[in-house]
């Protein structure tokens, strides 16, 4: 005569049979759905690496482009180079973008055309998705090139976060501001800002040497006060 279950093991098989009837249950209900949520995920990841792939060759082309147009700038061959920089302009990698403007902008300024230099540079100033340091770059070369139509405040204004002692651009902003106020008579603070610039180590030397020169010109002892730096 068989053993009547006990009532553990009697509700112990009832629960275990109720789980896979809800899970049976459960599968009938969202299978397809949970199979198309993975088929879906493994298409998109799929879809993310072709896109990353295509991204890669896409700037490899760029890259090459980019190439072909200095190589036939190095020629004197400025025509050749037109279309690929055109092309760049077009890029949605804003480094290529950046650098293809800064080109024409060149290329422009050697034909003396500096209100077209001038535009080149200022769409890459205004690109709030360019690098900050390529935009403040645009920004002095755009600058330059409209100097002699802007008004001297203009230029200091324009100029003034960049023209400060520790920033990248300091020799080549300062020197800009600096000019900037003697058109606009004030010697006294050129020669400050000439002096400035010749006592910072971090500037390129050819522009130290300019402002040597010119902070003399203005009555600032810049050397003596350069050597006195490096004494202390």
């Amino acid at each position: 005569m068989a053993v009547p279950p006990t009532n553990e093991a009697f509700l112990r098989e009832v629960d275990d049979e109720l789980r896979r009837d809800q899970l049976a249950g459960f599968w009938t209900r969202y299978g397809r759905w949970l199979i198309a949520a993975i088929l879906l995920g493994l298409a998109l990841f799929a879809g993310y690496l072709y896109w990353r792939n295509q991204q890669e060759v896409a700037r490899g082309a760029e890259g090459e482009k980019l190439q072909t147009a200095y190589d036939a700038l190095a020629a004197g061959r400025t025509a050749d180079a037109a279309k690929p920089l055109d092309e760049l302009t077009r890029s949605s990698s804003e480094g290529y973008r950046a650098l293809a403007l800064f080109t024409q902008g060149d290329v422009l300024l050697q034909r003396d055309d500096l209100k077209g230099a001038a535009a080149k540079f200022a769409e890459v100033a205004r690109s709030e998705n360019t690098a900050p340091a390529f935009r403040n770059l645009a920004l002095i070369r755009q600058t330059a090139a409209e100097f002699d139509t802007l008004q001297p405040q203009a230029v200091i204004d324009r100029l003034r976060t960049l023209a400060v002692p520790g920033n990248p651009y300091f020799g080549s902003a300062g020197e800009l501001v600096a000019v900037a106020h003697l058109r606009a008579g004030r010697r006294d603070l050129a020669g400050r800002m000439f002096g400035r610039i010749a006592r910072d180590a971090q500037v390129p030397e050819s522009i130290r040497q300019r402002a040597i020169q010119m902070a003399g010109l203005l009555g600032v002892d810049a050397i003596d006060q350069n050597e006195g730096s490096a004494k202390k």
